[in-house]
């Protein structure tokens, strides 16, 4: 069956119906006439002036650079979405940067320092008078300016007044991202239906997003206020940047409304009438902030979880081999502190989530009690029959998956290390694409405010990852675990619960949202119920028995109510005054509470910090699994009326400065530190990285170029044939192959080795494979010989219970990965770690860490060997049609289409797609060369 791509908010959006070809046409002319009409400028002296005053702050020398695919314009008009659903035209500075972006992957062989700017934008302070495209006063205002630059349409926002600055903030963005801004307050709300129509997934972005953070307006209100209330003049100053900001906001709503120019979304959905003007385009207000900070704090920065799977597969393994042995087996594919694993830190020890020595207070379902609580009830209309229900099933399970799953890479190399003597840095978010993007850039220049980066859509007050004067920072997803679960033991009935001896009601939270047919969704009426159920330990997740009493399975997670926090941190790092060097820039990041890999590099140093509220827990809580919710097992200091704990000082995250070289990608921090998601064993694609950059230190003379060189090789490499299929080929050579299919096979593949294993074009835009072969047979035998290599041993419950904590594969086609397809983002999950220790075992090599048994062939070097000849032979077998089945945007058999990136749309806007890179969505490139 063809597979399905993910489609989001406005992918279904069509030129409307019943329209003649000459009366589109003409329609459109009479848009462009009546909406396109260009700013008017401010006087150049004066925003030639600011942008002299923001050069003479930078202290990077040119060498300071970033991009952010697939361009700046984020809004169109209803005639720009016409113009480009008929004839694939684009809005200026809407698809500029997807060509810089998308030629590194063929162009990086031969790069150079001089040809960075090929690939990249400068990102210096300021801009030349001689490319000033624009000047804007927004609302007239005389203490604030935007500049937008010719070549990348970038805000250059310069304000006298640090309200200015903020109003100026809040202007550009909605100039450039408004209808994406209202897409997400209302995922954040789980009102996304409501708003832009019924679509499948529409109702899976709504449901995954509101289930884990299901707030009342009056709780958003309450945690801006605790987050000004606890952090003095800081907080009193982030409250009034906010204000400051949606007042911007909603100047531009206003202009844009009474200038007919607004994004054409808001026509297309049955908001505004194209001909009257009427309707009406909601003004944000501070509450929207705290929506959209929920959203993205769950994609990107909420480590943890999976207790019930993880407490399924255990008792799966203890049922197949008992007690003691299903317990090491369990242990040794979990891989908690695997001494093989690849860390950020290389040095230090840092004890978080330990396993401990006499686990206490496990609340272990009883097998085959566990059931998912449901979300969705009293379902009408298009939203009522089997079919609607697994449809918006199937899209909440993957709702922005490409995002979620992708978080970011960092390589950073001190200046021991350089040509220069200074510390370099080629580090970004891997965020996903889509269109418009998540991110956007900006410049801020104020009063206390000194920065040029990206920021999350609506929340664009601070840059949240780019550079100041004379420093840069950046970020990575963590993923340490600040979630557990709870066994809530019931009582009365099945909506009451034991709290402390009491049987209390639990809290009962719904979202009522109903929908009808517009233009740019054609689904019909229909309406459901969200409903949650809250207790003291968080939202109802499941349901079991434990023992034979039923509870409810509750997750708590140390930054819910607390979605507004980390804007002090923010706030820090934008502040030229506070950030001086590398102390006091972990200072700042230590008040994000979200769970990142920060990494700062200037002149001199470079820095690294893991962020988070880390939970202090109680002696013998084992936070893989669930725990009774009693006070002995509960987290030290809780205080479930403002769900804050004791926390883990700072000491205790990883955190170093000037370190040789840093990586990260997403892999382990630090030795005993424990991360949430499986898979940190001895192949990881941060292996990508540690393995080029190490080599680049020892070395030594290390470029901006060749540590692009390093990112950009790495973005193209397949990491099972790097680091797996080797010692695959090793094992199939212990003997003579004698099939001439399998022999075929093993020789293309050997080729594709030698070769360096990349899934790159034969020429640039030639949108074939060289080695096109050997990566079909690759794609097509993992699953085959992963299945073949452990079920067996493992019995099919076992392994089916294995590959619900871990999947097997994570390729770029994703044709049998987690991540969706046309992602970008690949090899962060998969099988490959235990089929390399597998292995090694099974050829006599010393594996540290291994796995609790020997899998391939029992253990036996003749009959792995068959299995992998049988499967490789089976594998070669498949056609390309099989391996790669159609889907929205790719005929059958296309392998390079398969594995292309394609932009989902989110918008009205489309964009072509481009060959397959697995690297940051925004992407610095930076060395400092001098500090105030």
């Amino acid at each position: 069956m063809p597979r399905r791509n993910s489609r989001t908010v406005l992918d279904r959006m069509r030129t409307p119906s019943g329209i003649p070809g000459f009366l589109k046409t003409a329609s459109i002319c009479a848009l462009i006439a009546g909406l396109l009409s260009p700013l008017s400028p401010a006087a150049a002296s004066e925003a030639e002036a600011a942008q002299a005053a923001a050069a003479a702050n930078d202290y990077c020398g040119n060498q300071c650079s970033d991009i952010l695919p697939p361009g700046q314009n984020g809004n169109a008009t209803l005639a720009q979405i016409l113009l480009n659903q008929a004839f694939g035209t684009q809005p200026e500075h809407a698809e500029d940067q997807l060509g810089p972006y998308a030629n590194l992957a063929k162009g990086y062989t031969g790069l150079t320092n001089d040809k960075i700017n090929n690939f990249f934008n400068d990102a210096s302070f300021g801009v030349p008078a001689d490319q000033i495209a624009s000047t804007v006063k927004p609302a007239g205002r005389g203490d604030v300016t935007i500049v937008r630059d010719k070549k990348t349409g970038v805000p250059h926002i310069t304000g006298t007044t640090r309200y200015g600055t903020e109003f100026g903030a809040g202007y550009a963005a909605a100039q450039d991202r408004l209808w994406l801004m209202d897409v997400f307050r209302h995922v954040g709300r789980g009102q996304l239906t409501s708003f832009a129509g019924g679509a499948p997934s529409n109702q899976g972005l709504e449901q995954q997003f509101w289930r884990h953070a299901p707030y009342s307006e009056a709780e958003l209100q309450a945690q801006i206020d605790n987050a000004v209330a606890t952090n003095g003049e800081r907080g009193k100053l982030a409250l009034a940047d906010a204000k400051a900001y949606l007042d911007g906001i909603n100047a531009y709503i206003d202009a844009s409304d009474s200038g007919r120019n607004f994004p054409g979304e808001y026509v297309l959905t049955g908001h505004k009438d194209s001909v009257t003007n009427a309707g009406k385009i909601e003004h944000f207000k501070i509450t929207d902030m705290v929506a959209l900070a929920s959203v993205i704090g769950a994609l990107f920065g909420s480590g943890g979880g999976g207790e019930v799977n993880n407490a399924i597969s255990l008792l799966a393994a203890q049922e197949k081999y008992g007690v003691a042995e299903g317990t090491k087996v369990w242990e040794s594919f979990r891989e908690r502190n695997d001494p093989e694993a690849v860390l950020t830190q290389h040095d230090g020890s840092f004890p978080y989530a330990t396993r401990p020595a006499d686990p206490q207070g496990r609340a272990l379902p009883d097998a085959g009690s566990v059931t998912q609580e449901p979300l969705v009830y009293d379902r009408t209309g298009s939203a009522a029959g089997s079919n609607a229900t697994s449809a918006s099933k199937e899209a909440a399970r993957t709702a922005l998956s490409s995002a979620k799953r992708g978080m970011s890479n960092a390589l950073v190399v001190s200046g021991e290390h350089t040509a220069s003597g200074h510390p370099v840095a080629v580090f970004g978010p891997q965020t996903g694409y889509f269109a418009p993007q998540l991110l956007l850039l900006q410049e801020l220049q104020g009063p206390g405010i000194s920065a040029r980066g990206a920021s999350f859509a609506g929340l664009s007050m601070y840059v949240e990852l780019g550079r100041g004067q004379d420093y840069s920072w950046s970020a990575t997803t963590s993923g340490q675990d600040i979630i557990d679960t709870y066994a809530v033991e019931l009582c009365q009935d099945d909506y009451h619960y034991l709290y402390r001896g009491t049987c209390t009601p639990m809290e009962k939270v719904e979202r009522k949202n109903a929908w009808k047919p517009t233009v740019a969704d054609g689904t019909a009426a229909g309406s459901y119920t969200m409903r949650v159920w809250r207790t003291k330990y968080g939202p109802v997740e499941y349901r079991a028995t434990v023992g034979g009493k039923k509870v409810a399975y509750t997750t708590l997670r140390s930054s819910f109510m607390h979605e507004a926090d980390s804007i002090i941190g923010f706030q820090m790092l934008n502040d030229p005054g506070y950030v001086k060097g590398p102390e006091s820039f972990q200072k700042a990041v230590q008040h994000i509470n979200y769970t990142f890999n920060w990494f700062y590099v200037d002149s001199e140093h470079t820095a690294y910090y893991n962020s988070g509220d880390n939970p202090v827990r109680a002696n013998g809580v084992d936070a893989e699994f669930p725990v009774w919710a009693r006070p002995a097992y509960e987290w030290r200091g809780w205080d479930p009326a403002t769900n804050t704990a004791d926390y883990t000082p700072p000491s205790a995250h990883p955190n170093s400065v000037d370190q040789d070289y840093y990586i990260s990608w997403n892999n382990k921090q630090a030795k005993d530190y424990t991360t949430a998601p499986w898979g940190n064993g001895s192949v990881h694609r941060g292996n990508l990285l540690e393995d080029r950059v190490k080599k680049l230190a020892q070395q030594g003379g290390v470029t901006r170029a060749s540590l692009v060189k390093a990112m950009a090789d790495a973005g193209v490499a397949d990491l099972r044939a790097e680091d797996v299929l080797p010692k695959l080929l090793k094992v199939v050579g212990s003997a003579p192959v004698t099939d001439p299919t399998a022999a075929a096979a093993v020789s293309k593949l050997q080729a594709w080795v030698a070769a360096g294993g990349k899934r790159t074009e034969t020429s640039a835009g030639s949108k074939k494979y060289a080695d096109a072969d050997a990566i079909r047979i690759l794609d097509a035998w993992w699953p085959l010989l992963v299945k073949a290599e452990f079920e067996p041993g493992l019995g099919s419950e076992l392994f089916a219970a294995m590959t619900a904590n871990l999947p097997v594969d994570e390729s770029p086609s994703a044709s049998h990965g987690p991540t969706g397809s046309h992602a970008g983002s690949s090899f962060q999950y998969g099988w490959w770690s235990y089929v390399d220790k597998d292995i090694r075992a099974v050829l006599g090599e010393q594996v540290r860490g291994p796995l609790a048994r020997e899998y391939c062939g029992d253990g036996d070097l003749g009959a792995c060997r068959d299995t992998l000849v049988s499967t490789l032979k089976e594998a070669a077998g498949r056609t390309a049609a099989q391996v790669y089945p159609g889907d929205d945007v790719c005929s059958a058999g296309d392998q390079w289409c398969a594995d292309s990136i394609n932009h989902r749309t989110l918008g009205g806007i489309k964009h072509g797609k481009i060959s397959w890179q697995n690297r940051p969505t925004y992407q610095q490139v930076v060395e400092f060369t001098s500090h105030r």
